[in-house]
């Protein structure tokens, strides 16, 4: 969704251009979230004359000038030659150095009001732009809120939710200033959020308090980046950010809605817990813990961790898109996740250890998750079954949140997302939670707040997931759920041999994923022959319904093209109506339990004429598709019937990527969508 970025600079020149260019890169690598427009907000020249006298027509309440703002629909380059035209116009000078400034960055992806200027972030107080606001998340009570501060005299411009929030930040510091003087910013803030209902990550910039910024958030992600400049880069400079208010040296400090966007300039972060209030004001940080039933909040203290993450992740290096390189690296990223957990014939998660006997003793397992991450869990439903004996069930996350759906305090519930800050699933985590169920979390986000929530859980390691389209951390989540199954099923003898074969079969896997990714060419070919069709069926069953539902999903999300995951078993039961020579057709008939019945499929859609491409294990292409049957095959390698999804979601992952680029759209920001979905 929305995509937060600010940069200070304490006690360190740095030229107006060069700030602007921090903010603009910043922005860069939150783009793969998802925006449809884009702003932000730096410091004018200081050299300016003091207020004018209370009488004046053009007094201001503040010393200095303000802020210079800007905002732009549209592409970050859009916004990027807007602001360098508007510079020029305004004669800004972008030589002016500033040893302290602190600059705030925004993308924004529409929720409330169209994208237009009027909407995009910063939004302001009004004129002289006493409070600018970057948010991501949405506000739930903001129209009793914007009631309230319109009866007191304020104009509102946009169409957001999150104008509320700046407009009540100076009716609160007028009101504070007018009753008792003096008032810090960081009780402003509290004072704000103490109104505020629903999900947000904020960051404040007053020229009120110049060279200050204030974060905070509740449900989104934010993630603060420090990088001391003294020359000690051992990823130990700040142990704790107590260190932080106690040295005047020279440093650099980040906010950040994504760790992406930091790792370039340091390595030193820390992710912000819900009600947190990070205060910086003269290169120190001070950290509040915001409780809204106390006036006073409580000082916090907290150690700063090492990011392990290179730059190298967030670039494309020689592939056209992160979409494609994210397909191509699953050989190393499958081996990731896999490190040091698999010893001497075994599995060892240490996130789980402390709690294997409870989930044993569990009365069911209850996946919850949404879009790929729900597919993922599906693909493993089955085999968590087979090795656990506990019955496991299915669960949207917002549909188990529509229907208050039982949750037990005998359940596990495992909850699955990449990003680990999906809306949907963090609140039915808090459901699960208030009823007792025991809550493990599958994520590929250290620091997320999936992973802070759960009591405990698996990362899957997959590395930094910039496609808006998941693939790598798809295949990913599969093996950890099946290394998850495995630690779970490990006490049970007669699964013994099960078990070994699995292992064996995920030690394969990197080599049988390469193997697979040989298919590209083919896929490109595939893939040109179906650029001008409207839909497409995909049909599985098994262990690969699952992927059935996401290799459609794939095509949904990039190639724009309607496709239909289905299960082969419902094919009778209303599909087979859509069965003609123009409709393309994939049927995964890879070997396992289900084979023949999928050779069943297959002779009834060619008997109906149908335009088949088949899917099945290497050396079965005459067995699918026997002599007169016209359809196209994919042969796969064979590995492991339940690890089997994980190859053969690959051919299909390749497919949506070669239609979406040979239909010219967007491979890696596909229309309407985001990376994280931190909004219902």
């Amino acid at each position: 969704m929305c995509g937060i970025f600010a940069y200070l600079n304490y006690n360190v020149s740095r030229e107006r251009r060069y700030i602007l260019e921090v903010l603009f890169n910043g922005l860069r690598r939150l783009e793969y979230r998802g925006y449809d427009s884009a702003g932000i907000a730096l410091d004018a020249d200081r050299q300016v004359p003091s207020p004018a006298p209370a009488s004046s027509s053009d007094a201001r309440p503040y010393a200095g000038a303000p802020p210079l703002v800007f905002r732009q629909e549209g592409k970050i380059e859009n916004l990027v030659r807007s602001v360098y035209s508007e510079v020029d116009e305004k004669d800004v000078n972008l030589d002016a150095a500033f040893s302290v400034h602190a600059g705030i960055a925004h993308t924004r992806w529409a929720t409330h009001g169209v994208p237009a200027p009027r909407n995009s972030h910063p939004q302001s107080s009004g004129a002289g732009d006493e409070f600018l606001v970057v948010h991501n998340g949405i506000i739930t009570n903001y129209e009793v809120l914007k009631e309230t501060l319109t009866r007191h005299g304020f104009t509102f411009e946009s169409d957001t939710d999150t104008e509320v929030i700046p407009k009540l930040a100076k009716f609160v510091f007028d009101k504070s200033h007018d009753e008792q003087g003096d008032v810090t910013f960081s009780q402003v803030v509290m004072e704000v959020m103490r109104q505020l209902e629903g999900a947000y990550a904020l960051i404040f910039k007053s020229p009120h308090y110049p060279n200050e910024l204030i974060a905070c958030k509740r449900g989104s992600q934010l993630i603060l980046g420090v990088n001391e400049l003294s020359g000690q880069q051992n990823g130990k400079s700040f142990h704790d950010v107590k260190t932080l208010t106690t040295n005047g040296k020279p440093k650099e400090l980040f906010f950040s809605s994504d760790l992406c966007a930091i790792v370039e300039h340091t390595k030193n972060y820390l992710a912000l817990e819900d009600n947190e209030i990070v205060h910086i004001k003269d290169g120190s940080v001070s950290i509040l813990k915001f409780d809204p039933h106390k006036e006073k909040p409580a000082s916090v203290q907290r150690a700063l961790s090492v990011l392990e993450m290179e730059v190298e992740q967030i670039k494309k290096g020689s592939y056209d898109h992160f979409m494609q390189k994210e397909i191509h690296e699953q050989p190393h990223s499958l081996k990731t996740t896999m490190r040091g957990r698999l010893k001497d014939g075994g599995v060892v998660l240490g996130g789980l250890k402390e709690y294997l006997k409870t989930i044993r003793r569990c009365r069911r397992v209850v996946f919850i998750g949404c879009g790929t991450s729900y597919n993922a869990a599906l693909a493993a439903r089955p085999f968590v079954e087979e090795l656990t004996g506990i019955p496991v069930t299915m669960e949207v996350a917002s549909d188990l949140l529509d229907r208050q759906g039982p949750i037990y305090r005998e359940d596990t519930a495992v909850f699955v997302s990449q990003s680990g800050e999906t809306a949907d699933t963090l609140l039915a985590l808090d459901y699960a939670l208030e009823n007792g169920a025991l809550c493990v979390g599958i994520t590929n986000t250290v620091g997320s707040t999936l992973s802070r929530k759960t009591h405990c859980g698996v990362h899957i390691n997959a590395g930094c997931e910039i496609g808006v389209a998941s693939t790598k951390a798809y295949t990913s989540q599969i093996v950890a759920m099946a290394m998850m199954a495995l630690a779970i099923g490990s006490d049970q003898i007669s699964t013994q041999a099960r078990r070994d074969s699995i292992i064996s079969g995920l030690n394969n896997l990197s080599s049988n994923v390469s193997e697979v990714l040989k298919l590209d060419a083919g896929m490109k070919e595939l893939a040109s022959s179906l650029i001008d069709s409207e839909s497409l069926l995909v049909f599985g069953r098994g262990y690969n319904y699952a992927t059935a539902l996401e290799g459609a999903l794939k095509v949904k999300e990039v190639a724009l093209m309607h496709s239909e995951g289905m299960l082969a078993g419902e094919m009778k039961h209303g599909p087979l109506a859509l069965v003609d020579e123009n409709l393309p057709i994939i049927v995964i008939a890879t070997r396992d339990a289900c084979f023949s019945k999928q050779q069943s499929v297959i002779q009834q859609l060619l008997s109906r004429r149908g335009r088949l491409i088949v899917m099945c294990s290497r050396g079965d292409a005459a067995a699918v598709c026997p002599s007169g049957g016209s359809c196209r095959v994919i042969e796969v390698p064979q590995v492991a019937d339940c690890l089997q999804p994980v190859i053969n979601i690959i051919p299909l992952q390749l497919l949506a990527y070669h239609l979406t680029v040979l239909r010219g759209f967007d491979v890696d920001q596909p229309r309407n969508l985001a990376k994280s979905v931190t909004t219902q």
